[in-house]
Order: structure tokens, then C-alpha cells, then sequence
């Protein structure tokens, strides 16, 4: 999928359930009435994505007696527009007709109170959701086009994929498959229905137990016509954006959406890069299913309602939130009190950049554990799910053919994560299409990453030799990227550090694939001939969640060295509880902008179960050097797929290893030593 986006106007949400000092009371922005960001702002950033189709869809809810005899019919034949009745016994009092008048009136708004339809007609309020929904469609043998609309009146918009829970056929659509499912499911956890469920008949699941059981990245916002009640939230680890927008004095309505769009207000080629969208307009929102049910309330004369976030209806799914490990502090009979399991000899070999060292694995039989086979069964069925799932190619070129096809890139470092992502994209993909390596460099080919990268492919080539891997250097000087970097930092809002910014522009360039490649003659490849390439994949694999879970950062270390094994359990801990905000949210707003789907093979449901079930000592043991106790089971996976180089370099984050960080830190501070003496990454950009 791509994006998508929802404005609330002229219903008043209450949020005392979420935010204890929200106001109880907000003037409401009539409709129509213009404000910071507009149905256009929301269209034009999710355009940006390259989605294959873009559309909207209009609720609007309508109070009135019954007795009152507003013409629905009529309404209902304007296009895109779906009339949703809220009805009330008896006529309105002159009571309510004056709460109506007097809470218009203190809008001070009077250019727009027309839209307001009171008296004779007998209604007193409107009140409307628009959604938008653009579709990048990678499943399914037919278009689709959102938002998708019932003969009932649901209207859902989803940006996500499908890989369990809920059955999709090999040629389905699984937006599609998920509408049907929604449609069929009672109201019994709405706000208005907290009883059990009542249907007669098979037993049905209410929407809460459906997203419960959806397995991969989704985002959603589903419009239940039944119960009046709008559902809306983001997978358990973040891994599709979603941004909201709670109604405050600046801007009363709700808001959500899967980007946050530059006001067309702001859209000046002056605006500093510093100055980015409204501060704190916009929040991530938290993981989680949430739901308002709307009724008409006379005290106010508006409609309103309150939202509630609602548990996981999945008992597997909240045990892996709260990432407790069985496992965590080795006893004496353990297995990490007996000999060493490395039996791998090492020696040091410096590369041509004076600043890279690795190390060179001698060939010698090395032991694996039981484990590392079953992370490897799971990491490569996650990855197949991921890019063999649907019919994801037929929306190529229709000039294109198996031969030059890649419909799938790798964002490449040559690092150990990014080397398992495409070996076993090799095991799961058609072996006549090609795959796209993506990487991006700030140092020419001295940067660490485009070293090791290089290296990379070698070894890819000898395991897979049948295998087209194309190597895409994507060159980049950050003194030329001015108004890339301010379009950067609207994509990373709400995140706001140099670090985040940094990290977002080199996603942002690889994510791009625009860059160069080796020119390739009667099957080989001449290394000192580049040729101008642009990747064409529209899914990309992403590592992200590899050194979360497996103890890949220095700080893990640390903890380790100060706490021991519980330090360094509830570091890895707090890492992936936070992942979605400090991560992933972030990284699929980059991603996307380039038109492509960022798909993260390592933080599959099955994976991230598997990984906890294993002792903590057998995922990591830091007490060995960095590049052999650090991520230790992915090593082990690395060196069952023959890649026995890889299974040995140390982690380097893409800010490093591509050297942005070098050069943000020489053009923001003057130095890397005044950067580091200021503690740049974590510097907010004012």
C-alpha cells in the first residue's frame, strides 16, 4: 500500500481517556472553514509517494428529528459522499435549537454558518470525516482504488500488508479480503457496545479481535457504519507511519495521516530548513487499536464522542510487546560456561580505507547451534512471505521482461544484516529477476559502507552465482543538498534531531536508487566503466530490528559491562518497546516518499517470538570482541548461508559507515570533536 489520511471536522472529540489535561471544551472549526493544512495539503503529500491511484471519500453525518425530513436521497447522489443519519425521538426544543445558535455564534466564524442547516429542516449540526486514501498496489490480479466503500456504508483505507491471521488467496487483494472481514464483525467493543457479543448465529469477531490477528506492518482507519464508530491505530511495532493530530485552541479537528504534509501556507523556496512544519502539531501515534463512537449529544447541540484505546485482543501478541525473555542469566550448567563455541580463527586485514579494518575468516569447520537453524527457518520464510506472497510484479513495465526485471532491492551496506536479507531474497525470488543492491555513500568509494559493500557482492556472487546482483552506488555531497535535506526533515517530523535527519538523507538517497553501476559486457562487469541506473524495485528489504533484538548496538555493550545480563536484557528491552517512535515510523516516511514499500523481514511476528525463546546468551555474548559476541545468532544464520566474510564485520550504522554523520558534524559544528564534545546526533534542530 502507500498512505493515508483522515480529517475530522465539526465533531467534538473528547480525549480525557488519553491525554488527562486536554481541554473539555474547543471551539469547532466549521466546515469548509479554511485552517493550517487543507484536504489538498494531505492529497498532495501522499501524491508525493507515486502511489498508482489517489482518492477520497466523504462522510458526513447528519443529525436530525424524526420528525424532521431532510432530503437524503438526493444528498446521497453527490459523488463520493456518504450520508450517515443520526436519529433522535421527538422534534428539537427551542432549548436545543438555542445551544446550536449559541455554540455557532461563539465560533465567531460567519462566512461559513450556512453549512450549518438549522430550524425548519429539523437538524441542528453536520459533521464530516473525510478519508484519503493512495494506493502503491503490489497484491492482487485487479486494480483497487481507495478508499474502499461497502453497499453498507463501511468505508476503510489501509496502508499495510497481509502475511497471517487473516487467509488471503495467492491472487487476492488483501485490503480487499480485510474490508470483507471488517464487514462481517459485531459491534460488541465500540464505545457504545461493551457487552458481549449478541449475534446469533456463527460467532463473529468484532473488529478489535480481527486487527488483533493481522500479522505484518498495517496502519487503518475503518469507518464502522452500524455502530457509528470510527476505528483507527497501527500495528504492535510501528512499522507503517501514522501521525495524528489531537484537537487543540490551534486546530480543533482530528487528524491523521501517514505523513505530515509542508501547509501549503509555508511553500516558499526561502523557507529555512529549520523552520519544517508546525512545531508539535503533529505526534506519532502510538501503537495500538483505538475507536470513537459518535452520537449526537444535546447538552452541546454537536455531535461528539470519546476516544478509547483498546488491550490486544491477541494473548501471543501482547507477550511479545512486553519482549520478556524465559532465559536471560546463565546458569553453571549452561552452555555458556563450557568451552567456546567459536572455533573460527581470525586474522586482521586492513582494506584500502586506512580507517576500515575487518576481519578475514580462515576456512576452518565451524559448530552452529540448534537455534541458529531455527532462526534461519523462520527469518527465510519471513522473507518469502514478504516478497514472494502475491502476483508483486505485474505492475512492472509492460516492455519489461524476466531477463532485466528487478522487482526487489536490498538496502546494501555489505554489513551483516543487509548480507542475510540477500542471500536468502536469492532463496525466495524466481531466479531469472535480478536484485538491486542500494547503496549510498558521502565519501565517494572510500566510505567504510561502499567498501564493504563491494566485498559483499564478491562473496554474494560466489554462494549465488546464477543470480544478476546489481551493485547501485548512489553518490552523494552534502554541501549540494540543500533543499533535499529541508524536504527530509518535513518526511522525519516529528523526529527533529541531527541524528535523525542524517540517518533519514541517507535512507532517503539509497531509498531513491538513483545512482550508478557497473557496466556489464557479455556477462561481465568493468568495475572502472559506470553506467547512470535507476532501480525500478517497489518493494525494498530493510534490516531494521536485526541489532535491537540480537545486542547490535554500543550502547548494549555498555549496558552490559555496568548491569551484566539483566542491564543488557532490559536495554534490548526498551529498545524494541520504543522502536516504533524512535524508528520505524521515521524510516517508512523516507521510504515511501520515494515510491517503494519498505518491508522488514527481522521484525516478522514468528521472528521476534523465535528470537525470545532462545537464552540471551545464545543470542549475544558480549563478553567476546565486536564482530564475534554481538548479534552471535545472526552469525551463526550468516555462516549456515556460506557467508563466512560477513558473519564476521562489525556493525556500522548507515550514518557512519556511509560518513554523513563525518560531514554533517564538519558543516554543523565545525569538526567531528566539537560534534562529539556537543553530542551532535542527539542535538535538536531548532
Amino acid at each position: 500500500m502507500c498512505g493515508i489520511a483522515l480529517i475530522v471536522s465539526g465533531i467534538r472529540i473528547d480525549l480525557s481517556t488519553l491525554v488527562p489535561d486536554s481541554p473539555s471544551s474547543l471551539p469547532l472549526i466549521p466546515l469548509g472553514f479554511a485552517s493550517k493544512f487543507s484536504l489538498d495539503d494531505l492529497k498532495s503529500a501522499l501524491r508525493q509517494r507515486g502511489p498508482d491511484s489517489l482518492g477520497s471519500k466523504k462522510v458526513r453525518l447528519i443529525v436530525r428529528s424524526s420528525q424532521g425530513n431532510f432530503p437524503i436521497e438526493e444528498a446521497n447522489q453527490e459523488e463520493d459522499l456518504v450520508i450517515s443519519v443520526l436519529e433522535r425521538s421527538g422534534e428539537f426544543g427551542e432549548q436545543e435549537y438555542s445551544t446550536c445558535l449559541r455554540n455557532f455564534a461563539r465560533e465567531e466564524v460567519t462566512t461559513t454558518t450556512e453549512s450549518f442547516k438549522l430550524g425548519k429542516d429539523g437538524h441542528c449540526s453536520d459533521g464530516e470525516l473525510q478519508f484519503i486514501g493512495a494506493t502503491l498496489q503490489l497484491r492482487g490480479r485487479s486494480r483497487v482504488m481507495q478508499p474502499f466503500l461497502d453497499s453498507s456504508g463501511n468505508v476503510l483505507v489501509f496502508n499495510g500488508e497481509i502475511f497471517g491471521g487473516i487467509e488471503v488467496a495467492h491472487d487476492d487483494n488483501d485490503s480487499e479480503v480485510l474490508l470483507q472481514t471488517l464487514v462481517n464483525c459485531c459491534s460488541c467493543h465500540s464505545n457504545g457496545h461493551l457487552n458481549e457479543c449478541s449475534a446469533s448465529g456463527e460467532d463473529q469477531n468484532s473488529v478489535l479481535e480481527v486487527l488483533s490477528l493481522i500479522k505484518g506492518p498495517w496502519a487503518i482507519i475503518y469507518w464502522q457504519e452500524n455502530s457509528r464508530t470510527l476505528w483507527f491505530g497501527r500495528d504492535a511495532f510501528g512499522r507503517r507511519s501514522l501521525l495524528v493530530h489531537w484537537p487543540d485552541e490551534v486546530d480543533s479537528r482530528f487528524l491523521l495521516s501517514s505523513v505530515s504534509p509542508f501547509s501549503s501556507a509555508d511553500q516558499s523556496s526561502d523557507v529555512d530548513i529549520k523552520d519544517g512544519s508546525m512545531p508539535n502539531f503533529w505526534e506519532e501515534l502510538s501503537c495500538g487499536i483505538y475507536s470513537v463512537s459518535l452520537d449526537y449529544s444535546p447538552q452541546d447541540g454537536y455531535i461528539a464522542g470519546g476516544i478509547k484505546r483498546h488491550e490486544w485482543a491477541n494473548t501471543v501478541l501482547q507477550e511479545l510487546i512486553r519482549w520478556e525473555r524465559a532465559s536471560v542469566y546463565p546458569q553453571a550448567h549452561d552452555s555458556y560456561f563450557s568451552s567456546c563455541n567459536l572455533t573460527e580463527q581470525r586474522e586482521l586485514l586492513i582494506l584500502p580505507s586506512a580507517e576500515t579494518i575487518y576481519l578475514k575468516s580462515v576456512p576452518v569447520q565451524s559448530s552452529v547451534s540448534r537455534q541458529a537453524h531455527n532462526v534461519l527457518s523462520v527469518l527465510r520464510k519471513s522473507v518469502m512471505l514478504r516478497t514472494s506472497q502475491n502476483d508483486i510484479f505485474q505492475v512492472m513495465a509492460d516492455d519489461s521482461t524476466q531477463e532485466d526485471c528487478t522487482p526487489i532491492a536490498v538496502l546494501f551496506s555489505g554489513g551483516l544484516d543487509s548480507m542475510i536479507l540477500a542471500a536468502l531474497l536469492d532463496q525466495s525470488i524466481d531466479p531469472n529477476y535480478g536484485v538491486d543492491l542500494l547503496n549510498v555513500s558521502f565519501d565517494g568509494q572510500s566510505a567504510p559502507d561502499r567498501i564493504s559493500a563491494k566485498a559483499g557482492v564478491e562473496e554474494l556472487k560466489r554462494i549465488a552465482p546464477s543470480r544478476r546482483w546489481k551493485l547501485v552506488e548512489i553518490d552523494a555531497d552534502l554541501s549540494k543538498l540543500t533543499m533535499e535535506m529541508k524536504h527530509v526533515m518535513e518526511l522525519i517530523y516529528p523526529a527533529n534531531t541531527y541524528m535523525d535527519l542524517n540517518i533519514g538523507t541517507a535512507l532517503w538517497l539509497a531509498a531513491s536508487g538513483d545512482g550508478w553501476t557497473c557496466a556489464c559486457t557479455r556477462g561481465f562487469s568493468d568495475e572502472n566503466q559506470r553506467v547512470k541506473y535507476k532501480s525500478q524495485a517497489r518493494i525494498v528489504l530493510v534490516g531494521s530490528g536485526a541489532d535491537e533484538q540480537c545486542a547490535g548496538y554500543g550502547r548494549h555493550r555498555t549496558k552490559y559491562r555496568c548491569g551484566s545480563w539483566i542491564g543488557l536484557h532490559e536495554e534490548m528491552k526498551l529498545d524494541m518497546q520504543r522502536i516504533w517512535k524512535r524508528n520505524m515510523g521515521r524510516d517508512d516516511r523516507i521510504i515511501a516518499d520515494n515510491g517503494k514499500e519498505a518491508r522488514f523481514p527481522f521484525l516478522d511476528e514468528d521472528v521476534i517470538k523465535t528470537l525470545l525463546e532462545i537464552p540471551l546468551w545464545e543470542v549475544a555474548n558480549l563478553d567476546e570482541p565486536s564482530g564475534v559476541g554481538d548479534k552471535k545468532i545472526l552469525r551463526e544464520v550468516a555462516r549456515l548461508l556460506g557467508l563466512q566474510e560477513a558473519s564476521i564485520l562489525p556493525k556500522r550504522a548507515i550514518q557512519f559507515g556511509s560518513r554523513i554523520a563525518r560531514e554533517s558534524n564538519r558543516k554543523n559544528f565545525g569538526s567531528n570533536r566539537a560534534a562529539n564534545q556537543a553530542s551532535a546526533g542527539s542535538v535538536v534542530i531548532d
